[in-house]
């Protein structure tokens, strides 16, 4: 498993380019794309295909290929492989026929935007990309609404704008975040601030939809509905009015009666309701 470089082709490592060069073959996202990694550093290794549409596909050859004793390599598109990205279901199979799996560690774009983003790093959660549908998106922002770590996105550019404006209608406007836009290419970019604010400037600089971007948030504040009478009031009016309305008419009314703000009500809703669904089917 060998990452390669997200932007900046001087961090492909020594260990890397030995281990690309001297295998038999390299299992890649997209062979056109690694094709022009490759012949930067003078890699002549046959290239083949393995990305989310033919993996299952691929898999059993490349298996076989590996008992025989051939030395394979899996690379990305960009930075380490099955992370957000095809591998996954070759290195469950590889560990079930009890073949060695090696990490060649390099680049990876969450962790690096992670450790310039100025939140905390002592714990996080990676979420990867959220549904590109807005109710499907709105609803899984509810369920970690009251996550305490640190949570990590990627994005895409067209719908940055969208994602900044649902997760500060749902996790809060006041909550720090971060975006992170081309990591070690030329155009690297990092704006911090409250989520109101940059989703705001998303709007506003449409440059900052360019690119490949990262979004680091910080975590709930843990304990705070329980620490915060006016919290726990708006909770408790949430819990009755959810069990006869519609969450966002149900939102609406408790803010109204409790005097809190409309997007913090429709926030605490839909974490309670995430909450009451986890409980009503736990995980096994």
């Amino acid at each position: 498993m060998v990452a390669t470089p997200i932007g900046n082709l001087g961090d492909l490592s020594p260990r890397a380019r030995e281990t690309l060069a001297g295998c038999a073959l390299i299992a890649a996202e997209d062979t056109r794309h690694s094709a022009v990694l490759l012949r930067h550093f003078g890699i002549t290794t046959p290239l083949v295909s393995l990305h989310g549409h033919n993996e299952r596909e691929r898999t059993p050859a490349l298996l076989a290929r590996l008992a025989a004793g051939e030395h394979l390599a899996l690379i990305s598109d960009a930075g380490t492989p099955a992370i957000s990205d095809p591998g996954q279901t070759l290195v469950q199979a590889a560990a079930a026929a009890g073949i060695e799996i090696v990490a060649v560690p390099g680049p990876c774009a969450a962790i690096a935007a992670l450790s310039i983003a100025g939140l905390p790093t002592a714990a996080f959660a990676f979420e990867g990309f959220l549904p590109s549908r807005r109710g499907a998106r709105r609803r899984r922002l509810g369920e970690l609404a009251p996550e305490s770590r640190t949570l990590v996105f990627y994005e895409a550019p067209h719908r940055l704008r969208e994602m900044l404006e649902d997760c500060a209608a749902t996790l809060g406007r006041e909550r720090r975040a971060a975006i992170a836009r081309e990591l070690t290419k030329v155009h690297e970019q990092v704006r911090r601030g409250e989520l109101g604010e940059l989703a705001a400037l998303a709007t506003q600089e449409s440059s900052l939809a360019r690119g490949e971007l990262v979004i680091a948030i910080e975590g709930a504040a843990a304990g705070a509905a329980a620490d915060d009478p006016a919290a726990a009031e708006l909770d408790r009016v949430l819990r009755v009015l959810l069990g006869e309305l519609p969450l966002a008419q149900a939102a609406r009314l408790a803010a109204r009666l409790v005097g809190a703000r409309d997007n913090e009500a429709y926030r605490r809703a839909l974490a309670l309701r995430a909450a009451d669904a986890a409980s009503d089917h736990p995980a096994t």
